[in-house]
Formats: C-alpha cells, structure tokens, sequence
C-alpha cells in the first residue's frame, strides 16, 4: 500500500533493480550518523523520507564531529530546526588541525562510539562519503555487527579521501551510489552488485526542486549586499589536501591573489576542519581577506541558501565536491583548483587548474569561466535518488547473513577538461633525415606544422648530429613563445631501423656514415624528452594511420614511390616491423627474375622498374639516343634529365617512353599484388612525387590480374603532404598522449 510522503520525496524508479526483492515485514530501525553541515546536505533527504514513513522505519540521529564546534557554526542547530530528535550528540574532534589531531579524533570517536551504538541498538546504520569521522562510524558498527548502508561510495578524488572512502566501502554491507562509473567500481572492488544500488546523490531531490526560489534575490543580498546582482559575483570554498598540506597553502594563496587581482564580489566560505586549514585560514587573514570590501568571508551557509548562491553566482572556485557535483545541476561555471578532486567525475561546466606557480593561470582560469552558463548537467543525479534509497532499505533481508561475497570487473577511466590543454597545444619534435636536407618541424596534436627547419644534411656523423641537437634546441625555443608543449621526439631516417633501441642498423647509400648509430641516447640525453626513432616508410604509414586514409583502418599498406620505393605495413593496427626490423622494405619485391640490377645488388625489384632513380636512368638512355623528344614540341632538355621529362615525353605522345612507365607501373602493380596477396590488406596508400602517376594504372593491374578476393581493394593517393614529418611526430603524440601527465 502507496503511503503518503511529501512532494519532493517523489517515487521509485520504475527501473530501479531492487523493487521486486521481498521487503522487510518489521519495522526497519535506521540510525543516521551526520559528522559536518557538507555531509548533511546528502542525508537530509534520506532523513525526510525515512521519516515520512513511520510504519516502515524507526529513525535515530547521532551527530558528532564539527557540527558540535562553535568556530564551525555549531550546525548541530540547523539539524534540529529541520525538527529532527538527536538522540546522541558526541565531541569527537580534537583540536589541533593537524595530522595527529585527526587520528586522535578518529580514536576518541571510536571510544565514545561502542555505547551509543549499544544503547541504539539500529538494524541499519547510514553513513555517508569519505571524512574521517565517518571510518570511525563505519569501523565500530562492522566490529558490533551492525549493518552499515554507505552513501556516495565509489567515486574518486585524488587525495587521502579515497583511502577513507574506500576503506568504509570494504566496512559498508550496502552501497547507495551517485554515477553509473562509481557503481563500477564498487564492483570492481569486489562489492557484491546485489547490494549496490545506482541511486544518484541524494542532494540533487531537493536542489533540483528548490533553486529556482523566487526568493534567490534576496538571499544573494543579504549575504553580499544590497548592490550585487544575479550572476556578478563568486562563490570561494576551498579546503586542505591532507596528503599535500604545503601546496594546499599554496594554492589557496594563488586563488586569493587571483581573487583580489580580479575585483568581482566574492563570498569565501571557512575551509574544513582536515589538517592544514588553520594555515589556511591564516593565511586569508594575512591578505586581509576578511576585511576587504569585495570580500564576505562566512563559517557556515544553511544549505538551501548555499544552493540558491551556486546556482546563481557568475562563478565558483575552490576544490569543494560541491563545485564538481551539484554545481552541475544548475550550469554553475567552476574552477576547481589543486588535486582535492582529481578523478572526480565533471560536467562541462568544470574548469580544472591542477597546479599553479603564480596567480596569473588561476586569473586566465576567472575570464575564461566567469559568467558563462553551462547546460545542466545530471551526471550526480535525477531528483529520485531518495524514493530508491527508500526502497532498498525496505528489501533488505535481516535474516541473510552479513559476509559478502566478491567479483573483479573492469573500471573505465575518466576524461575531464585542463586548463593546461586550453593554455598549451599538445606537440611534438619531429625530425626527418633524407639524402639530401635535414628538416625539423613543431607538430600539433591535429597534424599541423606549426613551424618548419631545413638545413641541408652534412656529410659526416658528428656534423650531422652537431646540427640535428642544435635545430632541436632552437625548435624547443621557440616552442615556448609558440605555446606549444613538447611531449617527445620522433626521428624519421631512411634505412633498417631498430625502434626499440632508437637505433639506426644499416643505412641506405644516400645517407653517408649512417651505419650502427644510437639516435635515442644522445638525443634525449640533450633535450631530456623522450625519443622514438623508425624507419621513413614505416613513418610513412604511421603517418596515414593518425592524420591520412588509414585513420580508422584496421588493415592497410602505404608505399612510398620517391627517388626509391618503400612503405609500412600496418595490421590490426599495429605497424608490422619483423623478427630483424626489414619487414615492409616493399621496393626490394622481386617481379622478375632476369630484371634489371637494383641498388640492393638484386635483379628485378620494384625498385629497379618503377622508383624515380630507375625512371631517370631509363630517360638519360632515350635522351642520350636521342629517343626522348618527340616531334614538333621543344622539350627543353638543358637542365639535368629527370623521370618528370619521360613522363612528359610519354604524355605527348612518346611510345618509347610510354612503353618504359607502362612497364614500371605494372612491375609496380605486381608487386603491390604480391601485397595483398601476403597480407590482404583494405586499403593501399600510394605516397611520394610519382604517387598521382601510378594511382590509376595500379588500380587497372590489381582489377585485372590479382586473385578475386582482392580484385576489389582500392587504391588512393596520400593527401599528406610531410608524411616522414608526421609519422615521425604520430610516434610521440600516439604514445603520450595515452597517460595523464
């Protein structure tokens, strides 16, 4: 039978996985521990709910912690304004604000705690998040058998908050969780998925049906005055990292600076009672925080108000879980400072400033977010968490037996916004060394060029190497003012290259004294970044699997046609190098066995028909014949002969030349067919000057002479302009940009 209940408690969802578990036939004795006015907000409406069902539940309060601290408002007395009986009030802090303070309190509360527990004697008791106070709760009633409900388990902070909420999630026999990530990691911990429930946060019941007050005005003037408007000041709460208590100092010194630098209004909440706060709060005082006409700075807001100030401020800043949670429900923008909150699931609303060494980032951080508006995000919540919190109470069987049991699931990671990402562009170094130049480019994270180098290749190794290190430092210069980041390096070089070593194993003859050369050492010893160094066919097809045609192939090849035929191959992602590091040297297929000598010292490569040196050496003997013109047209052969004059020949009409690339394409196209007939490739990325030349001619050759099954794959030409460049720089940009640094 449906009982009556207030408004705003609402009804289960439909969907809800517990509804159908058999509830309790007895009256459920819930007890609620509350240790501080944040910790409130969330069980509050867990309270009114159990409350509205006296045939179902039997509620008890005990309050501890700083809610009995007059420097904390003594909140104690918001509690029993909402008419609740607090049938045990415990002094568990210890003053000090220091380390040994709170483990002191933690131990004087697990003194007092045994007897009250005792005395009660709950079913069920309800604890919430991650505070200290909190573990003392959750360890006395799992040693006195008493069932433990823990509210928000699962999420991730960063700090020493996670130890702790962890900890009392290992001690909980139930879980009422806020995210679909949060459950997951529940189970990953090995909770029992039964006695989780996805409930979303119990604060967002009330918040999201009582922020639009038509009182908000006179809530936001009675705590700031009566000349600040909607949406023209700031909300500042910011609390002590107890694992990083110097940096806490530091950074709530930056945001006050950034604060004062930025002259809006401002309402400065107190921080908590955690080590490192009364350093804090000096600290405020020093700046004259207190005092200052843009300045109200408080020790405690009721919630309902707090609500209407966050939901309507032009900003809020400090690293509050409040800031990452409920100002979402209202698109409240928000700068979250320091690491309090790191892993933390965000809206789009939140702006995270990890660290910072001066005001100035934390004062970019204010204009970038101050008086924007989000849409609103529910992530923590859909307004019904309570009527499902209720519910599962109500299935929870007394007679099962407390021990749980266990699985590992997988745990997603999370993404949130940097201002590091929005201050730098994510880059590498890239480095190309060909036969003749030696170029080196700043490279972003989308494949653009943001600055280019070309210095012709010297002759010998400790030049070559002299002006590669010096290119690299005057790139790692102007990076800094280009407001690039450099993550690593990445070396493109003809040749068979070891990429696990960094090492350059045989050169090609273009490139003199080239022969058993560490790269990777030297390099990263001088810039210290790291270094990934590969072969430039490979670099080739690296880069056409992050910024060409291969994005998002699983299986393809590219073949570079240059002065010499190379490639990469790549399959299932991944691009093949080989036992000895020669897989891919594609331009050394051999079509035919009576072919012409290769600079390899073999007979009938790709390359020896179909590569530019081998085009140029069959247009110097029709030039030398005299066979290259062809009638009525000036060819103007003074300069140097080149493949591009028989292709020119060819095209107006030459049939000796037309013969001779008529030839080479289709060496080229049987040994592309040889290709796809090892590796079965997708797709085949044409690559290098004579790439729009051979395109259509190979098509023809696989359409007409290759096996069935791959008569169908196609053929294109690379749109990319510095493959090398960017392959090299896909090395770096691919791997680093896997962790968060």
């Amino acid at each position: 039978k449906e009982r009556n209940r207030p408004s705003w408690v609402g009804t289960a969802s439909p969907h809800s996985p517990h509804q159908n578990l058999p509830g309790c036939k007895k009256k459920l004795r819930v007890c609620v521990a509350t240790c501080n006015r944040a910790d409130y907000s969330k069980l509050a409406p867990i309270m009114f709910g159990i409350k509205s069902h006296p045939d179902d539940f039997e509620l008890e309060v005990v309050v501890l912690g700083s809610h009995l601290i007059d420097d904390y408002g003594n909140t104690f007395r918001m509690i029993e304004q909402d008419d609740f009986d607090i049938g045990s009030k415990l002094h568990t802090i210890v003053r000090g604000e220091d380390e040994a303070a709170m483990v002191e309190s933690v131990g004087l509360a697990l003194v007092k705690l045994p007897d009250v527990l005792q005395r009660l004697h709950p079913d069920i008791l309800v604890v919430h998040g991650d505070r200290f106070d909190a573990l003392a709760l959750a360890t006395a009633a799992a040693l006195m058998n008493i069932r433990i409900l823990h509210v928000e388990g699962g999420e991730v902070s960063g700090t020493i908050d996670d130890s702790i909420r962890h900890a009392i999630s290992k001690l909980a026999h139930y879980h009422a969780c806020c995210t679909r990530m949060a459950e997951q990691h529940l189970i990953a911990m090995c909770e029992d998925h039964a006695r989780i429930l996805l409930a979303g946060c119990p604060s967002y019941d009330k918040l999201l049906l009582t922020h639009q007050r038509g009182d908000y005005l006179d809530i936001i003037k009675s705590w700031l005055g009566d000349n600040v408007q909607e949406g023209n000041y700031i909300v500042a709460l910011q609390h002590p990292v107890t694992t990083d208590i110097q940096h806490s100092i530091k950074i709530y010194g930056l945001m006050l600076d950034a604060l004062l630098s930025f002259d809006k209004k401002t309402l400065i909440l107190f921080p908590n009672i955690d080590a490192g706060s009364k350093e804090m709060v000096r600290v405020m005082r020093r700046k004259g925080i207190e005092q200052h006409p843009n300045f109200r700075a408080v020790k405690h807001i009721p919630f309902e108000q707090f609500i209407q100030l966050v939901c309507h401020a032009g900003c809020m800043i400090g690293n509050s879980s409040c800031g990452v949670r409920e100002a979402g429900a209202f698109g409240t923008p928000v700068i979250n400072l320091g690491t309090r909150q790191t892993g933390r699931e965000t809206g789009e609303n939140v702006l995270h400033v990890r660290d910072a060494d001066s005001h100035n980032k934390i004062f970019h951080a204010l204009e970038l977010q101050f008086g924007k508006r989000y849409p609103c995000s529910k992530i923590y919540g859909d307004g019904n968490a309570v009527p499902r919190i209720l519910k599962f109470l109500q299935s929870i069987d007394l007679d099962e037996p407390l021990q749980k049991t266990f699985c590992f699931p997988p745990v997603k990671d999370s993404i949130s916004q940097d201002i590091d990402h929005i201050l730098e562009t994510q880059s590498a170094l890239a480095i190309d060394l060909g036969g003749t130049n030696l170029r080196v480019a700043i490279i972003c994270m989308k494949g653009s060029v943001v600055k280019k180098y070309v210095q012709p290749n010297p002759r010998t190794f400790e030049d070559r190497m002299s002006l590669i290190l010096r290119m690299c430092r005057d790139a790692m210069k102007d990076a800094v003012c280009l407001n690039c980041r450099i993550l690593g390096v990445g070396v493109s070089t003809g040749g068979r290259v070891n990429p696990q070593a960094g090492v350059v194993l045989h050169s090609t003859n273009l490139i003199q004294e080239w022969s058993s050369v560490d790269l990777r050492t030297p390099i990263s010893d001088a810039l210290h970044l790291p270094v990934w160094v590969d072969n430039d066919g490979n670099c080739a097809a690296l880069a056409e699997r992050k910024f060409g045609h291969g994005k998002g192939v699983e299986n393809f090849v590219t073949v570079i046609t240059g002065t010499g035929i190379g490639g990469g191959i790549i399959h299932h992602n991944e691009l093949v190098h080989g036992s000895t590091f020669c897989a891919a040297e594609l331009g050394h297929i051999v079509v035919s066995l009576e072919g012409p000598e290769c600079s390899c010292g073999g007979h009938g490569c790709i390359e020896a028909y179909s590569s530019g040196m081998a085009l140029q050496r069959e247009a110097k003997k029709l030039h030398d014949e005299d066979l290259l013109k062809v009638e009525g047209v000036d060819m103007k052969l003074s300069e140097p002969i080149t493949a591009a004059h028989l292709i020119s020949a060819a095209r107006m009409g030459n049939s000796k030349a037309d013969a001779i690339l008529n030839k080479a394409a289709t060496a080229l196209g049987a040994g592309i067919i040889n290709i796809l007939h090892i590796v079965n490739p997708t797709l085949v990325i044409l690559s290098g000057v004579l790439a729009s030349f051979y395109q259509a001619p190979v098509q023809r050759i696989i359409s007409e002479r290759a096996l069935f099954s791959t008569k169908g794959t196609k053929v294109v030409t690379s749109d990319l302009e510095e493959p090398a460049l960017l392959g090299a720089a896909s090395m770096v940009l691919d791997y680093t940009t896997r962790r968060i640094y």
